[in-house]
């Protein structure tokens, strides 16, 4: 028996030692049904076979991505290590089972796409550095307003030049940066570990860091996030460019991943532009559908979920056929709105953010405005002006008053790295973003815009300018648009055209740190990543990295009608939601609260000369990507003291937040009968109004609007001025029916004729009142300017007779 154990082994080793793996696949024995990661005849399946070729291994392309040992058929001696060729040459140095991971995608992904890998470290993706600074700031200024706390260590290149982008674009955010210095750092540190019990009772504004690391700071790139239905990604570069559904079940061809287990890859394919194509179930697309951006954008300023038509409730409407209730998405019940119009023509999110909105430029930015750098008029124009008769940085200015200059023209090619991906032929030109870079998808053919969709559609887009010559705007959208040029020069399109806003007032937060609850901390088990590029998370060792303190999150109220109106970062009026109205508790080690509903009062940092402090609660400014066609109603601003930052029904409805609240069996005088009863609602420590109310009618402000740009705030009394425009009924009704004896027999004689006055007909004489009004003070003008010029030429002529009888007297 042990004669014919010892022959078999010679056999087999033989046998194994006579095969060439140079021309075998191994990968294949295991996982011959996986998808190719790209068509075998794109221009990157023949790139990946080129390198694989050069290494030796022409028929093995999986290890010029994953790496590992290609010449054993053992499943744990091909997981490790890697070959000869890529010790000395650029590619994977271990086996990878997540290649895009960000923490080993240089040597994967980055071999060619260098650009995007380097900018990656420093992009807002990665360093999460707004939510971290609006998080520390609610929680009594931790780092001042300074955006100096991120995710981990890095700094910004030395050479300048290295940022990524024109020339022009250079100089511009080198503009930027001096205007706003606290939101564009040199360097970014990581941000302190979250405090034990005992720290954190002692010194609860430390809460803080267990919250971000708990809740906030799973959605960087560096990880693949929380588990949970919606929330299903992948890591690094696969966060968008590897797809995964809601449900995170694997529905390809691989026998050895579970299709049962939650939390895989949809299929093993690449979606990026509208070359990549994706094959599924008989079904073919490309792009990067907004659902992937959406697992991350659900939560903050929910953009992801609203561009859907998605918005939080607290219910969950409605039941199934087994009479089960909605399920969650992203730990959320939803209500469905309408999206954005944008999407109901099957735009993605890639059709108008840039690579440098998305992958970053290399350079760090603290807030989300701080690397967008599009506009609506960079693609519609104005009514007035072409897209490229526009100068550059119009509707970005970070000033008050709207960019001058030359006009921005066209590009007539696009950087020379984007030329990897799709290209579209630039017909008269590339259009120009606001900050002087060429949109590699957006053309200019004649007066119309093309606008190259990466599902594979065409989009010939209008410009203002060219709809007004078509006479094709209505008449609302030109007095809005054409007529009051304000709106144009002062405010975003959106202001108008964000016809919805999720509005998530007051953001109750408990931190409890009794009873030894513990919760996972997101950010550490992210940077606990091993030579392979798998984090704790991957690994399914998150019990490694518990942290003291359990989060639990609840509001006051929603909305998502009339969001109120502040100033934004750029100088332009724009729509607010709560950006965190963050209210605290922390629950100290013994179990009794150490801060109980508290709001931290904060120093005034954009005005540092002054001694009043603000709420730490924060509105922000937002564009909530739920554009439509019709914009809001000129009364929903203009009457509405929601809009003009009043609050709700002018804050008039709401009780005092800042009082406890006891119900129960009370005289008529309020006072409480019982002796034993229970608080209904306790009060909140430093707040006293509605959260919707940001000042009072006296211009007082009552929370911070925006914690990042020095622009950004309340509306001006000039600004609220020229928005008020409520009372404007009474105006007239005051006098009717009965006021001057022409107001009361106007009057009397549409009553006499029984005159219907409905909308239309209220509307033709408000407007015959004014033209007829205009008139008779031009014509009154005239008037009195003829009298007057008689009456002086009248004594002109008088002194002049005067003065000759006085020289005849001589």
């Amino acid at each position: 028996m042990q004669k014919l154990l010892f022959l078999s082994l010679v056999f087999y080793t033989s046998l194994f030692a006579s095969v060439d793996y140079t021309k075998t696949n191994n990968c294949n024995l295991c996982h011959g049904g996986l998808e190719h990661i790209r068509d075998e005849k794109s221009g990157m399946a023949k790139a990946i076979a080129n390198k694989a070729k050069e290494a030796g291994y022409p028929n093995n392309s999986c290890i010029i991505c994953h790496g590992g040992n290609p010449e054993t058929q053992e499943k744990e001696a091909a997981h490790k290590g890697t070959i000869a060729y890529f010790k000395t040459h650029e590619g994977p140095k271990e086996y990878y089972p997540a290649p895009a991971s960000t923490w080993i995608n240089q040597n994967t992904c980055g071999m060619c796409h260098k650009e995007q890998v380097q900018a990656q470290m420093n992009s807002l993706m990665m360093s999460e550095q707004g939510k971290i600074h609006g998080t520390l700031y609610s929680f009594g200024g931790l780092e001042g307003y300074l955006h100096n706390q991120g995710n981990y260590d890095t700094k910004n290149p030395s050479d300048p030049h290295q940022r990524l982008g024109t020339e022009v674009y250079k100089k511009y955010m080198q503009k930027l940066e001096k205007l706003n210095p606290q939101v564009y750092p040199s360097a970014m540190h990581e941000i302190p570990k979250a405090p034990t019990a005992d720290e954190a009772t002692k010194n609860p504004k430390l809460a803080a860091y267990t919250y971000l690391r708990n809740q906030c700071l799973r959605c960087h790139t560096g990880s693949k996030g929380r588990q949970k239905r919606g929330d299903y990604r992948g890591i690094g570069c696969a966060s968008c460019h590897i797809p995964y559904s809601n449900n995170g079940f694997y529905e390809g061809n691989d026998a050895t991943i579970k299709k049962s287990e939650a939390g895989h890859l949809l299929v093993h394919e690449i979606q990026s532009s509208r070359n990549a194509k994706v094959d599924v179930h008989g079904m073919s697309y490309s792009g990067v559908p907004t659902k992937t951006c959406s697992t991350c954008h659900n939560r903050g300023k929910r953009i992801g979920v609203s561009y859907e038509g998605l918005m939080e409730t607290a219910y969950s409407p409605t039941y199934d056929e087994n009479g089960t209730m909605q399920p969650k998405l992203h730990t959320k019940h939803y209500i469905h709105l309408k999206s954005d119009i944008h999407k109901q023509k099957g735009m993605l999110c890639q059709d108008c953010h840039t690579t440098r909105d998305l992958h970053g430029d290399g350079f760090l930015s603290g807030a989300t405005l701080a690397p967008v750098e599009i506009e609506c008029q960079d693609c519609h124009g104005t009514t007035k002006k072409y897209p490229w008769e526009l100068p550059l940085g119009y509707s970005d200015e970070f000033a008050t008053k709207p960019a001058k200059g030359k006009a921005r023209g066209v590009s007539p090619t696009i950087a020379e790295y984007l030329k990897k991906g799709t290209t579209y032929p630039a017909e008269d030109g590339y259009l120009i973003t606001a900050r002087g870079n060429a949109y590699k998808n957006v053309v200019k053919k004649g007066n119309d815009v093309i606008v190259h969709l990466a599902s594979g559609k065409d989009i010939k887009l209008k410009p203002l300018k060219e709809l007004k010559a078509q006479n094709k705007i209505s008449q609302k959208g030109l007095v809005a648009m054409d007529k009051i040029s304000a709106h144009n020069d002062n405010m975003e399109c959106y202001t108008c055209h964000d016809t919805w806003v999720p509005q998530c007032y007051g953001c109750h937060v408990k931190i409890d740190y009794s009873k030894g609850q513990k919760s996972v901390d997101w950010l550490a088990s992210a940077h606990d990543h091993d030579l392979h590029g798998t984090t704790a998370a991957m690994r399914k060792t998150l019990k490694e990295h518990l942290i003291d303190g359990k989060v639990t999150e609840t509001r006051s109220y929603l909305r998502w009608e009339n969001p109120p109106l502040v100033q934004n970062g750029e100088g332009r009026i724009s729509p607010a939601m709560p950006g965190c109205q963050v209210v605290i508790t922390v629950i100290g080690k013994d179990g009794k609260a150490v801060l109980k509903n508290h709001v931290f009062m904060m120093k005034d940092y954009k005005h540092p000369n002054s001694k009043k402090k603000l709420p730490g609660i924060v509105m922000a400014s937002v564009h909530s990507h739920t554009v439509q066609k019709e914009a809001r109603a000129c009364e929903s601003c203009h009457t509405n003291p929601a809009a003009m930052g009043y609050g709700i029904e002018g804050g008039k409805v709401y009780g005092d937040v800042g009082a406890d609240w006891a119900v129960g069996l009370k005289t008529a005088s309020g006072n409480m009968i019982p002796n034993k009863y229970t608080l209904q609602k306790n009060k909140i420590e430093n707040f006293h109004t509605d959260w919707s109310k940001i000042l009072d009618e006296n211009g007082t402000v009552l929370q911070t609007v925006d914690n990042h740009w020095n622009l950004a705030g309340a509306l001006s009394k000039t600004q609220r001025d020229k928005l008020d425009r409520r009372g404007v009924c009474f105006s007239c009704h005051v006098s009717i029916p009965q006021g001057n004896l022409a107001v009361s027999a106007m009057t009397h004689i549409a009553e006499m004729a029984d005159v219907k006055i409905d909308k239309k007909e209220h509307g033709a004489i408000l407007n015959k009142i004014l033209n007829l009004a205009a008139w008779v003070q031009i014509v009154a003008g005239i008037i009195i300017g003829i009298v007057l010029m008689f009456a002086f030429y009248k004594l002109f002529i008088e002194k002049k007779h005067k003065n000759r009888r006085h020289q005849g007297w001589k």
